[in-house]
């Protein structure tokens, strides 16, 4: 499948032509030239799908997803072909993370050697590696390393060296302690009841941060890197990167500097992303070590949602130029990596009154350059949002798949039924109109154009307030894309553009090449050529 995926992509790379699109700011901070066209399909220019593990697919009928909940639902993401249009065609899978841990979400550790008893056994990790192999799809773990469980052993000999002040013991400096004179405004610490040390917990006291100036601590977490790749994945989600030295981010990016050096020398074409939950300026740091998500594409007010609701276009395009353009100064392998919402924002179906929206949304973020993330569920437009909740647990509601399986929603979940979105996965599926289908073929479509993923972004200026469009360079391939966020058609002259073909549109509407006037229908989007 991989050798019939590779030929059907190559052959599309060589179509097209096209000039170089002229730069739109000084030389020295945007590329001159086109990046140089790669195999697509043994890249990391792909889309991903984000899994919660624990409310995704249920195996073994206990109510609780699973690794092998998530094997059985592979020809849902990914059939084999991401050409079809037949399943969602993602070539990526991000796992929430799977180890031991005393809470639902597992993002505090207790053991990163062992697979959580709910989600499974290693052998079960074993096998989810072994078949997205083969479907060529990447999976990724999310990894946090910045704090572990307070149950952790590590943190349990902390304490038991802090308590009896043994500074012999090699977890005495395992984790971030200082005393009551050396505490720093800004960050949050707990008491070790009995001594004068306040151990570092900035999410929670269950959450303490580890001591990265301990280097015993930051091969720790080598060889706990080293090993999962070993065992088959393909690289990591870092959860809070900023977290490391927190308030210190040349520190914290410095080490990650470092970390993702250690990492590629075990696997070069590591795919990792950095959660930065911060702004531009911030997030654009720690590209010099690996892609981080961008925050600002994402949630009700963000960037693609605005725009999907009928905001101007103009504000949209020049975005998604200057960001890609920011990000290939810093590193020129950096890749934009947008979303709309995940585990811890309101789902992003919420935010809009109008299904139509959402689709605009979806083609707004879907094509656009680099490698995005969808959160499981958004392809139903599955809804849930944490309201006056003190949780997370409504934004990770179960995946409600109408055919039998038992998955509930996590602990703590409050999210009123009668809110929920009334069809399910097996409901969408049959339904050749439905959100499910169309984020299938608008998938395809960004699959069947490598351009879209890895080319370079230039605005193009379409004298419309609701009309926006790019050229994108790849290589020797010109594309044009063209989005109408309006509801009305618009048209726009192509003659100066050197674009002739209309290749493709998705949305509410159709669109129309006469001569060389492009009419694109409303919430629609537009591949020309």
């Amino acid at each position: 499948m991989k050798k019939l995926v590779s030929v059907l992509l190559a052959a599309l790379l060589l179509a097209g032509c096209g000039a170089n699109p002229a730069p739109t700011e000084p030389a020295e901070t945007v590329p001159t030239e086109p990046p140089v066209m790669v195999d697509p399909v043994n890249d990391n220019y792909r889309t991903f799908y984000q899994v919660f593990v624990g409310s995704f697919s249920d195996s073994n009928n206990d109510g609780i997803g699973d690794l092998r909940g998530v094997i059985n639902r592979l020809d849902y993401l990914n059939d084999g072909n991401i050409l079809s249009g037949k399943s969602l065609g993602v070539q990526g899978i991000w796992l929430s993370p799977i180890f031991s841990s005393p809470s639902y979400h597992k993002y505090d550790a207790s053991d990163y050697y062992s697979v959580d008893w709910r989600f499974g056994t290693e052998e079960d990790l074993k096998e989810l590696i072994a078949k997205c192999e083969e479907r060529n799809i990447k999976l990724i773990l999310d990894l946090v390393i910045n704090h572990t469980s307070s149950q952790h052993p590590w943190f349990q000999q902390f304490k038991e060296a802090r308590l009896g002040g043994d500074t012999e013991n090699p977890y005495y400096d395992f984790y971030s302690c200082v005393t009551t004179a050396e505490k720093q405004n800004g960050v949050t610490y707990q008491k070790i009841a009995g001594v004068d040390a306040w151990f570092e917990c900035n999410f929670s006291g269950d959450m303490p941060e580890l001591n990265y100036d301990n280097p015993d601590v930051r091969q720790a977490m080598v060889d706990l890197a080293k090993y999962y790749l070993d065992l088959g994945v393909d690289g990591f989600r870092f959860d809070a990167v900023k977290y490391i030295y927190y308030g210190d981010t040349p520190r914290s990016v410095e080490f990650w500097d470092w970390y993702m050096q250690q990492l590629k020398a075990i696997k070069p074409d590591i795919y990792c992303v950095g959660e930065c939950w911060s702004g531009e300026t911030e997030i654009i740091e720690y590209y010099s070590a690996m892609n981080c998500f961008n925050f600002a594409m994402a949630q009700a007010e963000g960037v693609a949602a605005s725009a999907a609701k009928g905001f101007g276009m103009a504000k949209f395009t020049n975005y998604v130029e200057s960001f890609q353009n920011k990000l290939l100064a810093k590193n020129p392998e950096a890749m934009a990596m947008s979303f709309l919402s995940n585990h811890d924002m309101d789902r992003i179906a919420g935010a809009f009154i109008l299904e139509n929206n959402m689709r605009m949304a979806a083609n707004l973020y879907l094509l656009s350059p680099g490698s995005p993330m969808i959160y499981y569920g958004e392809e139903i437009g599955l809804r849930g949002s944490r309201g006056s909740e003190n949780t997370d647990a409504n934004r990770r509601l179960a995946m409600p798949w109408g055919d039998g399986d038992l998955i509930r929603d996590p602990v703590g979940s409050t999210y009123p039924a009668a809110n929920q979105i009334p069809t399910t996965v097996a409901d969408q599926v049959a339904d050749e109109n439905s959100l499910y289908n169309y984020y299938c073929k608008l998938i395809a479509i960004r699959h069947k154009y490598p351009a879209i993923a890895r080319g370079l972004y230039t605005s193009l200026d379409c004298g419309e307030k609701n009309l926006g469009g790019f050229s994108i360079a790849y290589g020797e391939e010109k594309l044009g894309l063209f989005h109408n966020n309006g509801t009305e058609p618009l048209s726009f002259d192509l003659s100066e553009s050197g674009f002739t073909q209309l290749c493709d549109f998705i949305g509410m509407a159709d669109a129309t090449l006469e001569g060389t006037v492009l009419t694109v229908g409303p919430q629609t989007s537009v591949i020309v050529k």
